[in-house]
């Protein structure tokens, strides 16, 4: 049988993990959801749920930050930022129904505890960048708190970068603060249709090493491509290489202007505007092409770009890999086999040129069977564990999660 606490404030959490602690209780953080099957199964009879946290406490538009609890749907900060013309810049996205949910249900602190964001990271940096400051309880049943409401006002350890990405396994955030930033005036996305692996990495590498301010590098081959909903992308029959221009409008027609020129030496290129441009990022930030197939694993490998078209070439023809990249090549979501076979030729594959393999989906005896995320070296994992238990000693929060 599994009991729920479900808080309605910062007190309620900490006498939580009080308990949890007296009783040798581990027990899984749960916020919308979305991400519970991001990570090793866990073995616990309780859960944690923080929706019930789930208010604005604070939003000023005027000096661009918010505070809201942990469990506020980020839906419903979107909606909040948007009648003020503003965003959270590094674009998290929803990935729910990539799991196999439904389409919203995701929480501020699930995509900070996860550090998450788009395709704008390669430009505005990743979920951590934007995190100002957080109270939460840690395993120990202890309040603490860091940060604030500026970026510059840290006084010694930085312990926002240090929970974004922690998986709950350090500490559970009851408050967040994060900064927000005006939306661009307008947005355009310049295409670069029907190159091939090695020349989409050239293209995107020289489009982020211009002037031109590109905000989005994404390359999808011709199978992706033809399931997009933008169907100036779906009909071209071609692979398509995607650079995304945002701001005011009279730059925006400048630079776009100009990338087309140093594209053209790749090949035809073509402009997408308005809501095709937006629809084909949105594509692209949830991995949506990746939505109907429910039964393949979905890896999420980082790795130098001019290294991928090599190793993904071997995937393809070894595992039967599909995939497609974002972040200028750097980062490439691939979709395989559910075998243990499948997971090691991937993780090897990443090993081989440096990068990292993370299993973002798969089905429990998989994950139970294969780390999940992409060992680390010895001495860095053993300081890892040693800074774990320093926050988490009995380790009631989201046990092995992680490892």
């Amino acid at each position: 049988m599994t009991d729920s606490f479900t808080p309605n404030s910062h007190d309620e959490i900490r006498d939580a993990v009080r308990w949890a602690m007296a009783n040798d209780a581990p027990m899984e953080i749960r916020g919308g959801g979305t991400k519970r099957g991001w990570g090793k199964p866990l073995q616990t009879n309780h859960t944690l749920d923080l929706s019930a946290l789930n208010k604005i406490l604070l939003y000023e538009p005027e000096e661009l930050i918010l505070q809201a609890e942990a469990g506020t749907p980020l839906a419903e900060i979107e909606r909040r930022l948007t009648a003020f013309d503003q965003m959270l810049a590094f674009e998290p996205p929803d990935i729910g129904p990539l799991m196999g949910l439904a389409a919203g249900q995701q929480t501020l602190g699930g995509i900070i505890a996860a550090n998450m964001a788009g395709p704008r990271r390669i430009k505005a940096g990743a979920a951590r960048d934007h995190f100002l400051g957080f109270v939460a309880v840690s395993g120990r049943g202890e309040t603490f708190k860091s940060g604030g409401r500026v970026m510059k006002n840290v006084t010694g350890y930085d312990l926002c970068k240090l929970m974004a990405g922690s998986f709950g396994t350090l500490a559970v955030l009851s408050e967040i603060t994060v900064k927000v930033l005006p939306v661009g005036q307008k947005t355009r996305t310049v295409l670069v249709l029907g190159l091939d692996d090695a020349q989409a990495a050239d293209a995107m590498v020289a489009a982020l090493n211009s002037s031109h301010e590109v905000s989005g590098a994404a390359y999808l081959p011709r199978a992706i491509a033809d399931r997009s909903s933008v169907r100036r992308v779906a009909d071209v029959g071609k692979t398509v290489t995607a650079l995304r221009i945002e701001g005011p409008e009279p730059s925006v027609e400048h630079r776009s202007a100009a990338l087309r020129v140093l594209l053209g030496e790749w090949g035809k290129t073509k402009e997408l505007h308005g809501n095709n441009s937006s629809d084909l990022w949105a594509e692209v930030r949830d991995v949506s092409y990746f939505v109907d197939d429910q039964a393949n694993a979905i890896w999420r490998l980082s790795a130098p770009p001019h290294s991928v078209p090599t190793f993904l070439t071997e995937l393809v023809k070894d595992v039967g890999a599909e995939y497609f990249s974002d972040w200028g090549g750097g980062l490439v979501w691939l979709s395989a086999s559910p075998g243990e076979r499948a997971a090691r030729k991937i993780r090897a594959a990443a090993d081989s040129c440096g990068g990292h393999a993370t299993l973002i989906r798969g089905p429990d005896d998989l994950r139970a069977a294969v780390p999940v995320f992409h060992p680390q070296p010895g001495p860095v994992a053993a300081l890892s564990e040693r800074l774990r238990k320093q926050f988490d000693p009995k380790d009631v929060l989201n046990p092995g999660r992680m490892s």
